[in-house]
């Protein structure tokens, strides 16, 4: 358990072998040393998303992950949301390849509640901690 500066108990992710990152290119990509600056032999993969400019939907150009990502947790870096979109078409690939939403944890540094909203109650077991 942590204690928060608030006094609040919370209990956090331990670094255990089977978690791996994967970085929203690019800005997701600027978290990657902070990771592995605290789990240094993590694996990481990479998905590269951007929005059609004719449809403005969320595409996936390129997808490298882990081999056996589906045996793993997965922090899954984006650090600013706008829409949301893009983090729920990568929620959407990362299931594709057989992980489940539940072992699936979004690090993110900044978005409002409307963008967040989109996509943590349909698309992560995961509880969201945050502020207002």
């Amino acid at each position: 358990f942590v204690t928060t500066p608030t006094g609040h108990k919370y209990e956090g992710v331990r670094f255990e072998k089977g978690n791996c990152g994967v970085s929203i290119m690019r800005s997701g990509e600027a978290m990657e040393q902070g990771l592995r600056d605290c789990c240094r032999s993590i694996r990481i993969g990479k998905i590269l998303i951007q929005s059609d400019e004719e449809t403005q939907r969320a595409k996936v150009y390129y997808a490298k992950f882990p081999p056996d990502i589906y045996r793993r947790k997965v922090l899954l870096m984006y650090p600013i949301l706008s829409t949301g979109n893009t983090v729920i078409e990568a929620v959407k690939v990362l299931v594709e390849h057989g992980v489940q939403p539940s072992v699936i944890i979004l690090l993110n540094l900044c978005g409002l509640s409307k963008e967040v909203h989109p996509v943590a109650p349909t698309h992560f077991g995961q509880k969201y901690f945050g502020t207002d």
